[in-house]
């Protein structure tokens, strides 16, 4: 009778785990509930500027917007090295990973914008 009840119960929450995640996946939801993922999401929402010296390590080094874009997803916000409460613009450290490891990105996140301050290449 237990073994039964039990049975019933995992079938029921497998068809429900399996219809959640399909119904999540058509909305587009983000679960951004981690620090580092909280600030990323910040930051990209926002209007993005490079500046003069972003850009020309970027032109140096032949990085584009695409590997940006891709640090600003997938990377890791170093708090310690950058000023997270600065007023009244944030500056945050953000290290890529994976084939971006060695790149480094000095962002200043303001209300509207977000300024990639320098593009550090090491």
């Amino acid at each position: 009778m237990l073994i039964k009840r039990i049975g019933y119960y995992l079938v029921g929450f497998s068809l429900g785990a399996v219809a959640t995640y399909f119904f999540w996946q058509k909305k587009n939801a983000t679960f951004d509930y981690g620090m580092d993922a909280r600030t990323l999401k910040t930051i990209r929402i926002k209007d993005r500027i490079f500046s003069e010296e972003a850009k020309k390590s970027m032109e140096r080094y032949d990085i584009d917007s695409t590997n940006i874009s891709t640090i600003l997803y997938l990377g890791d916000v170093d708090f310690g090295k950058g000023k997270p409460r600065e007023r009244p613009c944030a500056e945050y450290y953000v290290t890529g990973k994976d084939d971006l490891k060695n790149v480094h990105l000095y962002v200043k996140r303001c209300d509207s914008t977000s300024t990639i301050e320098k593009v550090i290449v090491d």
